[in-house]
């Protein structure tokens, strides 16, 4: 069969984790509309069994790499996270960059295409939110990377309402060396329930936070117990100031109970059973600086 990884890279917010997640057809990185919300690269796993074209053909895994937004780091965290994105370009057999403007509008894509420009590995420019931009200025983005002469191919979606993304599937197929088929066909993910629920939480707590409280915020699951009925989860919110814990816990635990509400319902339907999540905050003060704690919370990169 066609096997092969992909990886996924861009600025933050252009909509990386979207793509993985229309992909697959189902959520398994979460998305917000902040910035820098994806902090690990995460592992998504699409498989197309084998006869799905007819009886020749031969089927598809592909496993998509969505990685955190390359950008300027301004502290241990931010570096930990291109880091992450550029080791990703160096491992894959195709590189997808996501766009969502044209070059003119920041020095970020530009940097990111210099970089590309250094790897031999194919790959292909996808401009994303064509659901939010003019058919003159997708024509504009369009000209501006096919005169680069990088790209092997282009492809306008909106991974929002899923538009072109099958069609992007089929192309990235093409792309795939013959090979086994690396994870069974019913898996989406390689990562474990821990970390998809320290996610969910995660995701949760931007939501409710709005501009609040900075992206300054971990989560560790700490416990994690199942039986037939029930899975019990501890999970401890982290933030780097005192001030943040009352805002993050709210008045009369308000927000706090929204957080835990909202990722309950959510945990309930990624994990199939009934859900009793219990959620503390605590202060780790300048977690982001911190080697030890970006080791803890699975941010830092070791050799």
């Amino acid at each position: 069969m066609k096997s092969g990884f992909i990886g996924i890279v861009g600025r933050p917010n252009v909509g990386k984790s979207t793509l993985l997640n229309s992909m697959l057809g189902e959520k398994i990185a979460i998305a917000t509309a902040k910035p820098q919300t994806t902090r690990n690269t995460i592992r998504g796993i699409y498989t197309r069994e084998p006869g799905t074209d007819g009886p020749e053909d031969s089927g598809a895994q592909l496993i998509l790499i969505d990685t955190p937004g390359i950008h300027k780091g301004h502290n241990k965290l931010g570096e930990a996270m291109t880091e992450m994105a550029l080791r990703t370009l160096k491992e894959v057999d195709l590189v997808l960059f996501l766009v969502e403007g044209s070059m003119e509008e920041g020095r970020g894509d530009r940097r990111i295409l210099e970089l590309l420009k250094q790897i031999p590995t194919s790959k292909i420019l996808v401009i994303n939110k064509i659901d939010k931009m003019s058919p003159e200025m997708y024509l504009k983005i369009y000209k501006e990377y096919e005169d680069t002469g990088v790209f092997a191919d282009i492809y306008g979606t909106s991974a929002l309402e899923g538009k072109n993304v099958s069609d992007l599937r089929r192309r990235i197929e093409e792309f795939m060396p013959e090979g086994p088929m690396y994870f069974p066909e019913d898996m989406i993910t390689d990562y474990p329930e821990r970390f998809l629920v320290s996610e969910v939480i995660r995701e949760k707590a931007l939501l409710y936070l709005n501009e609040e409280v900075p992206h300054g915020i971990a989560v560790e699951v700490e416990s994690f117990k199942e039986d037939n009925r029930l899975i019990r989860i501890g999970a401890v919110i982290y933030c780097e100031k005192k001030s943040h814990k009352g805002i993050i816990i709210g008045k009369g635990g308000r927000k706090l109970k929204g957080i835990g509400k909202a990722a309950r319902e959510e945990l309930t339907d990624l994990l199939g059973k009934k859900i009793y999540l219990e959620l503390w905050v605590k202060v780790r003060e300048g977690w982001r600086e911190s080697n030890s704690a970006l080791e803890d919370f699975g941010y830092l990169i070791k050799d």
